[in-house]
């Protein structure tokens, strides 16, 4: 076997062990996350509290990423991700054993900081694999995820049935095979002396700044649609549990199975239908029509008068969502200056963050207050404003280079 074959095949076996263990961490995180609002229920949190709580997780997350991309390019990547994966342990131990409201905040706040390595799983990839096939690399990476997200819930609502504490201490128990797993099969990626120095630049918070002030370039106009879609496909999550319990009487034991039908969703669009149709309608269309499926999915969600017809609204949003998100980071892929690439895509994660902290306060508060289907309207309205951007924007094409 030649070198480069040898090294092809290195490179497989450990982007194999961290889409493993990736799928692994979020088949954990999945267990908790949609039984989450109604343990909090049961210990007498409002609506408007559960909303706090699911937000604290992703204030963790965006203060804690930028800290572990600084400890995992100056001690290594698998470190970074052995610390996080052990931190989301013990983050399930404590729900487990949860009794009060407090210790939920407490749980999400640790597992939030845990799960601030999603860049770092992203950067082992951009270390182990050439170029040429990092983009198929990390679809597989995402690919991964949806499959932790379909599963992960049922095994959350199975276990929901052994008593309170079971779920949290099963999801523990597979974080603990999962670090021990990454311990043996996940090597490091960086090679010795690759920290070397780099130049400096302007931190994200000043690019993200850009955007607000500067918003008529087609790079902020597809970081806000990217951002506010976020913020709508979130407000659904954060609420939904809440929604079916009030309307249909789902509980913890039987909301597992409406995630698994809209993981089984997202899947098959992002693994099987996604590349066929932007090659069929173009990367353009395929943001125009993903903003249109999530705008009617998200309205359509309280006139669902049974479950069955329920059934027939959800697949909207996952849809929606497969086909918005994928062509807009393409999109900004093409209009981004090849040298601000990197930047471009942190700044859209940034504002991917502050939607996924405000849209959980802002969609229970709109439950709470005003009722169970306000939260729908108002994430379908929002959403609706801002894709007019979509449609408004011409033929993408690639940004050509400045002159040094």
């Amino acid at each position: 076997m030649s070198a480069p074959a040898q090294a092809s095949r290195g490179d497989f076996h450990r982007l194999f062990a961290l889409i493993t263990a990736n799928c692994v961490d979020m088949i954990g995180f999945a267990i908790v996350l949609p039984l989450l609002p109604f343990y909090a229920l049961n210990l007498q949190a409002s609506p408007r509290t559960i909303g706090w709580i699911i937000a604290s997780f992703s204030i963790a997350q965006l203060v804690s990423a930028p800290l572990w991309g600084r400890v995992s390019d100056h001690y290594g990547r698998r470190p970074a991700l052995l610390i996080g994966l052990t931190a989301s342990a013990a983050a399930y131990v404590v729900f487990g054993l949860a009794e009060s409201v407090w210790l939920l905040f407490l749980s999400r706040i640790v597992q939030g900081a845990g799960g601030g390595t999603t860049g770092v799983a992203q950067a082992y990839v951009a270390d182990t694999i050439p170029a040429a096939g990092r983009a198929r690399a990390l679809g597989w990476l995402s690919a991964a995820t949806s499959l932790g997200v379909m599963i992960g819930p049922v095994i959350g609502s199975l276990a929901a049935h052994w008593g309170r504490a079971a779920p949290g201490f099963v999801a523990a128990a597979l974080c603990v095979a999962n670090v021990l797993y990454a311990w043996r099969y996940l090597p490091e990626s960086r090679k010795p002396g690759s920290q070397g120095s780099a130049p400096a630049r302007r931190p994200v918070w000043h690019a993200a700044w850009t955007v607000v002030r500067t918003p008529g370039s087609d790079v902020s106009k597809l970081i806000w649609i990217y951002g506010v879609g976020m913020l709508g496909f979130t407000c659904l999550t954060a609420v939904l549990p809440l929604f079916l319990g009030a309307e249909f009487g789902v509980n913890e034991k039987t909301i597992g199975y409406f995630f698994l039908y809209v993981g089984a969703l997202s899947l098959v669009m992002r693994s099987l239908l996604l590349g066929p149709i932007v090659d069929r309608i173009g990367e353009l269309w395929a943001m125009r029509v993903g903003c249109a499926f999530l705008i009617v999915g998200l309205a359509a969600y309280p006139f669902a008068p049974t479950l069955w017809s329920l059934a027939i609204i959800i697949p909207f949003v996952p849809i929606g969502t497969a086909l918005l998100f994928p062509a807009t980071t393409a999109l900004m892929s093409k209009a981004s200056q090849k040298t601000e690439l990197g930047t471009t895509m942190g700044v859209a994660q940034t504002f991917a963050g502050l939607a996924r902290v405000a849209a959980p306060i802002l969609a229970t508060l709109a439950f709470q207050d005003y009722g169970h289907a306000w939260p729908f309207y108002l994430a379908a309205a929002t959403v609706a404003l801002v894709s007019v951007l979509a449609f408004r924007m011409g033929h993408v094409t690639e940004a050509v280079p400045t002159a040094a």
